[in-house]
């Protein structure tokens, strides 16, 4: 067993060694795997829109609620699940949510019509607000504590590679057969992700179950609230942006498909090694770290239509985008835990809520000035809404985070 059985949910591994050992590292792997699955699920149907849409017979607006619906459950699981979960050991709920998983890409995989598709996908967003709580909030758990941003950024890889090789594989897989099969292909690697979990996954005991009163808690308190606007106008900033970026490539820079296909992945693959990077920052300074993916976001966003005319410069852009998005997870989700070090799993669940609901507002909102004035607008309102989460982070003073948990941790030391 890799963690003690006292111990309670958020309590990192204990330090009998320097290094984490192979078999800490092997139970990541097994988490990651999980995070690579659930992503690549969640984004499978980007590619699959116009083929279900057509053996469905439904509105290729319609068949888009594939995505809408998991995103809007998500952000009510986050916090409902480990709710419901109680004092469970969060080993079991781990099992228990890629179990939701797999049974979501097989319902999905042989739905007679599109109701029973989108219960499906309501399945999968019932199982992702949970497990990223989890994930979040218990990878420190898994390995020593010096080898705790590592860890979660480990896990957070699932996410890049996901998006890079995941999804593009499942509209592959579509092109040459269907997309059912594609699903039932993402449903081989979630049955991979279980089997890792049962047989990886060290028992992971929570003596204290997540309750509303920690949630509201923990809004009362001035700074996680603070912390949660900061998350929410940054990623809201990303997803008014980034929605439209392939229409704006094409359009206004005058890409072709090709090209847009290779930055696309080029954004991936460099995000997927800046979240390395990222991992050997934030312990030394994570409010640097931070600061400086905002502002990589937020001059991205606002110079991305004054430099339209340039592909070179385009090019170059959307790279230092890739940048700040793939540190921004790892940046974020490490200051979460730092600044409810006593509420972990509280922190958590209101982290990726906020994230859910970042996503859904920013892409309404995106796309109402995308329809309106332009996408060019919508890129520099990406780019203000940066330049507010900028400033949030200013307002903390310097090494907040840090204070901020030495203040708990002193509050809760007995006299």
């Amino acid at each position: 067993m890799l963690v003690e059985n006292n111990l309670p949910a958020g309590t990192p591994a204990p330090e009998n060694s320097d290094s984490s050992s192979l078999r800490q590292w092997l139970s990541v792997l097994a988490v990651t795997i999980g995070a690579f699955a659930f992503v690549t699920t969640e984004f499978l149907p980007v590619g699959l829109l116009p083929h279900v849409a057509h053996e469905l017979d439904v509105l290729p607006g319609t068949a888009g609620l594939m995505v809408t619906v998991p995103g809007v459950i998500a952000a009510l699981s986050a916090p409902g699940m480990m709710l419901g979960a109680g004092r469970m050991d969060r080993r079991h709920v781990f099992v228990l949510l890629t179990a939701i998983l797999l049974a979501s890409n097989l319902l999905s995989a042989f739905a007679p019509n599109f109701p029973v598709l989108l219960i499906g996908r309501a399945l999968l967003g019932a199982g992702l607000g949970g497990f990223w709580t989890l994930a979040t909030a218990a990878a420190g758990r898994l390995v020593q504590p010096k080898d705790a941003a590592r860890a979660t950024a480990t896990i957070l890889t699932g996410v890049t590679c996901a998006t890079v090789i995941g999804v593009p594989l499942g509209t592959f897989i579509a092109g040459f057969s269907s997309w059912r099969v594609s699903f039932l292909a993402t449903g081989v690697l979630v049955a991979v992700a279980l089997v890792a979990q049962l047989m990886l996954v060290p028992s992971l005991p929570s003596h204290k179950a997540l309750r509303f009163a920690d949630l509201v808690s923990l809004m009362r308190r001035s700074y996680p609230r603070r912390s949660m606007l900061m998350v929410a106008l940054v990623f809201g900033a990303h997803f008014c942006s980034y929605t439209y970026i392939t229409p704006f490539l094409l359009h206004n820079a005058d890409f072709d498909m090709t090209t847009i296909t290779w930055l696309l992945l080029g954004f991936g693959a460099i995000g997927f090694l800046s979240n390395f990077v990222f991992s050997s920052t934030v312990n030394r300074s994570l409010k640097g770290s931070v600061a400086t993916m905002i502002s990589l976001l937020m001059f991205a966003l606002l110079l991305m239509p004054l430099l339209r005319h340039s592909q070179w410069a385009v090019t170059a852009d959307v790279l230092a985008w890739g940048i700040s998005f793939g540190a921004m997870p790892l940046c974020f989700s490490v200051w979460i835990q730092r600044a409810t070090p006593d509420l972990p799993e509280a922190g958590s669940a209101l982290f990726v809520m906020i994230i859910q609901v970042a996503i859904a507002v920013g892409s309404l909102v995106g796309g109402s000035i995308v329809d309106r004035v332009g996408i060019p607008a919508d890129f520099l309102l990406g780019g203000a809404l940066a330049l507010l989460g900028l400033a949030a982070l200013v307002s903390f003073g310097r090494n907040a985070a840090q204070t901020h948990a030495e203040r708990l941790a002193c509050q809760a030391a007995p006299d």
